[in-house]
């Protein structure tokens, strides 16, 4: 009972907050052991790219909110990246749900190495849906900026194609889950990667596109 009164009174919170136009996204802390705080200058210089150009009024320092937490349900977005291990609890897959459902919205950024342990843990997520690709003409590439070859690939890693995948719960994207890609390199500081500006641009304009697509829909 008091678990429900408790996710009631986020979920309020989490209504009155999107209601007024709230635009706020965090970065989650997930269990397993996996290096969740990667790229630690990818966000705000997201952030930064986006308050720029289309728009938006985030914070420039994004909160963490862990994947048990409640309180998720304060941020529309909230975005997830590493390089290994990926473990969601039984606590850790109810909250995220809940949130999924209730309106949030959940991008998974591999950065290379999460793959074969990020899908089992959708599963529990979501065990009746399958992970679908977006193709090249989805609205996701059609926002803020025109992207008409679909997702960008920044490194090369394994040499296969960049894939953006994303979950369905009635109708609506409430997950997306890109790989081979590596977008959060190409949102870090230059000389992290040292990646050409071309190549950084195009990173930071799908990002602004996965937010704005996610605050208009």
């Amino acid at each position: 009972m008091q678990l429900t009164l408790k996710y009631i009174v986020c979920f309020s919170l989490f209504l009155s907050l999107t209601c007024s136009n709230a635009q706020e996204i965090a970065l989650l802390q997930y269990e397993g052991g996996g290096d969740w705080y990667a790229n630690p200058t990818s966000l705000p210089n997201l952030i930064g790219f986006c308050n720029k150009n289309i728009g938006t009024k985030l914070a420039t320092k994004p909160p963490t909110v862990k994947s048990t937490d409640p309180g998720i349900l304060q941020y529309p977005f909230v975005h997830m990246t590493g390089h290994g291990n990926v473990f969601f609890s039984d606590d850790a897959v109810i909250n995220l749900r809940n949130y999924l459902i209730s309106g949030g919205f959940l991008y998974i950024d591999d950065n290379y190495g999460m793959d074969q342990y990020i899908r089992p843990e959708l599963k529990k997520l979501f065990p009746n849906a399958e992970l679908q690709e977006l193709p090249a003409d989805h609205a996701l590439f059609n926002t803020a900026f025109t992207l008409p070859d679909g997702l960008p690939k920044i490194h090369e890693h394994d040499g296969k194609p960049p894939l953006a995948l994303g979950i369905y719960e009635e109708g609506r994207l409430v997950l997306l889950y890109t790989t081979e890609a590596d977008l959060g390199d190409g949102w870090e500081n230059q000389e992290v990667h040292n990646d050409p500006e071309d190549v950084r641009l195009k990173a930071l304009k799908m990002g602004a596109n996965i937010i704005k697509y996610v605050f208009e829909n």
